[in-house]
């Protein structure tokens, strides 16, 4: 279906808030690629009927390397951090040494420090871009090897439920705060989509087929960005704080924060268990975005079948509703519950093995651990990728109703959780 959409009367324009020049500037010149970038797995679903345009080569390996050396050196900080011997970064307790600040969290709070203290060069910028969008997908596979389908077997139903009222809880609730504060409708929706399902991937999803304009999809994806980061910083530490179970926090978190990586880097920081199960919750939240974008497809086209005699329409890219790490996550969890990652066993002799009784390797420990430190390095290429001037340069009202329904997905989503399960 292509569509021009029309441009904001002044009525329109004067129930929106404004962003800044430079934030607008910047999202249109990149095609949503700095902020966009959080999630790391945005592929464009919904997109104008037009000539296909070359799609641009891929930066050369030289150009990619400050970035990755400076992730690298970032996510190698980042342990060093997590592991260092005094509080808050070691603490003791009944089953002895651990540490309880993740360095996936670590890692994107010292990646935003350089970002937003140094002045970075370009290059640094496009080597965090290709890791964000080539490593995020990978690392969320890998965390499927943790994942035993027959134990959560038990809650796959409650889970369901709570996670499709979360969804319906928060775009309605998003609508109505944004009506309240005189939002853009436009931007209302595109805040509730991108709260309950997935972020950004919902919102560049959504705004073709509401004929969204620029600042609709600036504003909303600022907020949603600002407020996904804040949470994935502040659910462990109040999950903590109310001492919920491993399996509540996976539920919440995966039900409740906005972008992938957010919700696993949120997990993990938790609980091994509480990051796998957030994995999956969340996954599940993204396939509710084909039965959204279908619904919205239907009414746009029926709408402009009956007032718009232009001929122009939007292409839906089916294929591209259920991202392919989907997939792969759900294919290493079967191939984990049917008990098909064995531990390797290295006899002692080889060059590579000197322990007396040789060496067991378990490829479900394998893939997890190497999961979580691709996931630290993509949260450090995120941290070095993200200008907090421009989080927080969007409108007033929009923070506002992000920050409102972030809030009420939060408590909703423990409220629901305390009853089914």
């Amino acid at each position: 279906m292509t569509s021009q959409a029309p441009r904001a009367s002044a009525t329109q324009a004067s129930t929106r808030d404004v962003p800044s020049t430079a934030f607008a500037e910047s999202l249109s010149a990149d095609a949503f690629l700095s902020l966009g970038s959080m999630e790391g797995v945005y592929e464009p679903v919904v997109a104008a009927s037009a000539p296909a345009i070359p799609i641009p080569a891929a930066p050369a390996i030289p150009r990619l390397a400050p970035g990755y050396i400076l992730a690298a050196g970032v996510t190698l900080l980042s342990y060093l951090i997590h592991k260092l011997p005094l509080a808050p970064f070691s603490v003791e307790s009944d089953g002895g040494l651990r540490h309880p600040i993740s360095a996936t969290i670590i890692a994107i709070l010292v990646g935003l420090l350089f970002r937003n203290v140094l002045a970075l060069p370009e290059s640094v910028k496009v080597g965090c871009k290709h890791i964000i969008k080539k490593i995020i997908p990978i690392a969320i596979v890998f965390t499927g090897a943790k994942l035993n389908l027959y134990n959560i077997a038990a809650i796959g139903f409650p889970v369901l439920i709570v996670t499709v009222l979360c969804i319906l809880f928060a775009i309605g609730a998003a609508f109505y705060i944004g009506k309240l504060l005189k939002l853009n409708w436009k931007t209302s929706l595109l805040l509730g989509a991108g709260t309950g399902i997935c972020g950004n991937s919902a919102i560049v999803a959504v705004a073709p087929l509401i004929e969204a304009e620029e600042d609709d999809l600036v504003l909303s994806i600022g907020a949603i960005n600002l407020f996904g980061l804040l949470a994935m910083l502040a659910w462990p530490l109040i999950g903590t704080a109310l001492g919920i179970s491993d399996q509540a926090f996976g539920v919440w978190s995966g039900t409740s924060i906005h972008a992938v990586p957010q919700v696993v880097a949120a997990g993990f920081a938790f609980s091994s268990e509480a990051g796998t199960l957030a994995t999956l919750v969340k996954l599940v939240r993204v396939t509710m975005l084909a039965p959204l974008v279908c619904i919205l497809a239907i009414v746009y086209a029926k709408h402009h079948q009956s007032s718009d005699t232009s001929g122009k329409a939007f292409t839906v890219r089916y294929t591209r509703l259920v991202p392919w790490f989907v997939w792969g996550f759900m294919a290493l969890a079967i191939l984990n519950t049917m008990g098909l990652l064995p531990t390797l066993h290295f006899e002692p002799g080889s060059s590579l093995v000197s322990a007396p009784g040789g060496l067991d390797v378990s490829l479900q420990n394998t893939f997890s651990d190497i999961g979580k430190a691709l996931l630290t390095l993509a949260m450090a290429a995120i941290g070095l990728e993200v200008c907090l001037r421009h989080l927080v340069s969007v409108g007033s009202r929009t923070i506002q109703a992000g920050f409102l329904a972030t809030v009420a997905l939060g408590a909703v989503s423990l409220g629901l959780i305390t009853i089914f399960l």
